[in-house]
């Protein structure tokens, strides 16, 4: 495994003005950090998760079906594939599954649809598997659901966010009842979040108007709509809001607009445009914060490999950002726990939050199993169900076959509940601390904010 290296930017023309050298450093350094968020290089990692443990006493092992998108070279299907790991040794460690020990087999989905479900149907068909957990992209989500009605085995979702899944199970129960959402909350949720914490946060930050902005992808649509009706009720005025089209990866223009309605902060839902979002913003530094639901922010390395071409400083140095958990936050007595054997087994990185959510899912199914004496889904389902699990990110719960979403013409059945006392995301800022490394820093809930400072204002400004 390697580190990723960042290629060194070269020199320019010092003739050039001011506009064409920023934009030529801002091309320099997308190059150089192309390959931030698909992560590092860890080729030959994945065989090495595939452990199948000897049977105990005779038994067959309870097998584990991870599926993740490009877990060699993902930092998100990276996480799943340890987060599992870890949970699967930690079981084995302790007797395993109702004496039974448990192996791990992995199917990468490539982030695709299709191979999702050529993927989980070799999972449960030739490997044999009892649960399946993972799953990233939302599509590919939507790929494999069939499948797991159709083969009756439980799925615990640890990265999709839509909610056409659930509102499946809502609508046709006796059919996908095998669906569990384990983290994160839904993207309905996940625009709930966004208004509790804009709510709670924007007055104190100084933050009086608000443009909005997300990528026009399907996976914003929920949030978008959210934010529509219930941010413009709030507090905060709004005075710009776009979703701009997926190919965008100069926001020069549209970031023109935003200082021109004079608004106090960016606050934008993005994962595949995000790099070059936050990097046209920060570079110049423009005259407004920024923040949001930010994939790549998510990542625990981004801070160091996000870098601006002259000073070296960070770029993702003032940016605010959610995400389920952080290598700092102490969200339940189990987080810290966590992240030290995840640390401990791989080389004292931390993980994103789909690891979190994958470990969670994975243990709470080995409780549950150990409760009703089987892992056999029809028997488990209604464990699960009445599951109040503490895990490293929260409380689970799931919402029930009765549930209605407010504003919505169906539930979100079998989705991880969102709430204070439940799963609640965490809003963190990337702060430079007195030895001049980069942490997110927790801003919101109180609740996690520890002993260092909240909110920094971009320098800047």
């Amino acid at each position: 495994m390697t580190d990723i290296g960042r290629r060194e930017a070269t020199s320019r023309d010092s003739s050039r003005n001011e506009s064409q050298q920023q934009t030529l450093n801002r091309r320099r350094l997308l190059k150089t950090s192309s390959g931030v968020v698909a992560g590092a290089s860890i080729a030959g990692c994945l065989d090495s998760y595939e452990t199948f443990a000897g049977p105990s006493d005779g038994e067959e092992p309870v097998t584990i079906g991870v599926l993740a998108p490009n877990p060699d070279s993902d930092y998100t299907g990276q996480s799943i594939v340890r987060g599992a790991a870890v949970a699967v040794t930690e079981l084995n460690g302790n007797g395993g599954i109702n004496g039974r020990d448990v192996e791990l087999v992995v199917g990468d989905t490539n982030g695709s649809p299709l191979e999702a479900r050529r993927q989980y149907q070799r999972l449960v068909l030739q490997e044999g598997a009892d649960v399946t957990v993972g799953v990233f992209r939302s599509e590919a989500l939507m790929g494999i659901i069939d499948d797991v009605a159709e083969q009756e085995t439980i799925h615990l979702t640890a990265g999709a966010a839509t909610t056409e899944v659930s509102r499946l199970v809502n609508e046709a129960y006796d059919q996908y009842k095998y669906h569990f959402r384990v983290g994160p909350i839904n993207d309905y949720d996940l625009g709930r979040t966004q208004i509790d914490f804009m709510d709670d946060m924007a007055a104190e930050i100084g933050w009086e108007s608000v443009a909005l902005l997300a990528e026009d992808y399907a996976w914003t649509e929920e949030l978008w709509d959210i934010a529509q009706e219930q941010l413009t009720a709030s507090d905060v005025h709004v005075v710009m809001d776009e979703r701009y089209p997926p190919a965008t990866d100069d926001f020069s223009e549209l970031y023109d607009q935003v200082e021109a309605v004079d608004a106090d902060v960016a606050f934008i839902t993005a994962a595949h445009t995000g790099t070059d979002a936050l990097v046209d913003w920060a570079l110049p530094q423009r005259q407004f914060a920024f923040g949001g639901i930010h994939v790549p922010m998510q990542l625990p390395a981004y801070y160091d490999q996000l870098r601006h071409p002259e000073t070296d400083s960070s770029l993702a140095e003032y940016g605010v950002c959610y995400t389920s958990a952080t290598a700092q936050s102490t969200v339940t007595p189990k987080t810290q726990e966590f992240i030290q054997q995840y640390q401990n087994t791989f080389d004292g990185s931390n993980p994103v939050y789909t690891g979190y959510h994958t470990y969670d899912g994975i243990m709470l199914f080995a409780e549950k199993a150990a409760e009703t004496g089987t892992v056999d889904a029809d028997d488990l389902i209604p464990a699960l169900e009445d599951a109040t699990f503490t895990g490293t990110a929260g409380t689970l719960e799931f919402y029930g076959p009765e549930h209605q979403a407010e504003g919505r013409e169906y539930g979100h059945t079998h989705d991880v509940v969102y709430g204070e006392d439940n799963l609640q995301p965490l809003f963190f800022q990337w702060q430079e601390d007195e030895d001049g490394e980069g942490v997110q820093n927790v801003i919101w809930p109180k609740s996690e904010v520890g002993d260092a400072d909240g909110y920094v204002e971009p320098d800047w400004l």
